[in-house]
């Protein structure tokens, strides 16, 4: 009997998890990587890894037949990594990093978060069984995890997916260079720089105000006006982002998940009326707008599932 490790690192939070391969969640638990950086976060998922390692054997008596590592960034096929909110992350050596401590008995797999919450969705979740999908993951930035044909895209250096750099305005401005256009506009840094930008206008202040998007949510459940110009515009956004992955891919379904997809599954309907004003019109009556059926779960179970490279693939066939 084999289990497999899924490990879920974010840019505070480490999550891991023991998964059945028949895709149960046995066992979950998290350590904090609140300003760790560098090697300080490879050795938090080293002692993640081991705890867990440790805690199959005692408590299912089964031998980890892999683990997989769920990146909030880019997860190269090298085994180098990069993460934009972890300091000391430019292209780290982590798979070689980890082997050399753990020995090459237990096999590693890193993908990008992206794809990891994708096939989470793939196995056991709101996609299981679709060939032609995508998860959208709008937290503090957005990506999207793209399987055509039942195998992820990657592109030629593994960048594929990274759609907050997708161009939904014509007027370029400053803030695009660092996080792109859609991101700029409705991820969770977004909405929060969008309802700071509006406040200073309001006010006719030199500064924005402060806000995260908790609060752009919470204010427009009080139908606060400034909140909800933030929010239609973010539909917008989320709307034309949607349409053009729907022209082009022609997928089955698009999940959505993330931080913002809690309070923001409200706005899927809204969404997908906004998507068919800018769709190929065939494929966006063809396509399903549907919210994450895992939530902060579909990453440690897409980590799992890239874990077992025996698997007989039903989907992802690369």
């Amino acid at each position: 009997m084999h289990s497999f490790i899924g490990i879920d690192l974010g840019g505070t939070k480490l999550a891991g998890a023991i998964v059945s391969d028949q895709g149960k969640l046995d066992y979950k638990t998290k350590l904090s990587v609140q300003g760790d950086e560098g090697a300080q976060v490879a050795d938090k998922i080293y002692e993640l890894i081991q705890l867990l390692i440790d805690k199959s054997f005692t408590d299912h008596h089964s031998r980890v037949g892999g683990i997989g590592i769920s990146i909030p960034g880019i997860a190269y096929r090298s085994g180098e990594v990069w993460a934009p909110n972890i300091n000391g992350w430019e292209k780290f050596p982590l798979k070689t990093y980890l082997t050399d401590r753990m020995g090459s008995n237990t096999p590693i797999e890193i993908e990008s978060d992206r794809s990891c919450h994708l096939m989470g969705e793939i196995w056991q979740g709101a996609a299981k069984g679709n060939r032609n999908a995508i998860f959208l993951a709008v937290g503090t930035g957005i990506g999207a995890g793209i399987l055509v044909e039942g195998q992820i895209l990657r592109g030629q250096n593994d960048i594929a997916g990274a759609v907050g750099w997708m161009a939904l305005n014509p007027d370029y401005l400053p803030i695009y260079k660092e996080r792109g256009c859609f991101e700029s506009h409705a991820s969770g840094f977004g909405l929060a720089y969008q309802a700071g930008e509006k406040y200073k206008l309001k006010k006719g202040s030199s500064n924005p105000e402060p806000f995260t998007a908790k609060e752009v949510f919470t204010s427009w459940a009080s139908r606060d006006p400034l909140a909800i110009q933030v929010l239609e515009e973010a539909i917008q956004y989320w709307g034309m982002a949607c349409a053009n992955l729907v022209s082009i891919f022609n997928p089955e379904k698009i999940i959505f998940g993330g931080g913002v997809f809690g309070p923001g599954r409200h706005f899927i309907d809204n969404i997908y009326e906004e998507a068919k004003k800018w769709a190929q019109p065939i494929s966006i009556q063809q396509v399903q707008f549907l919210n994450s059926q895992l939530g902060d779960e579909a990453g440690l179970i897409g980590a799992a599932y890239f874990a077992d490279k025996n698997r007989k693939p039903e989907n992802e066939t690369d």
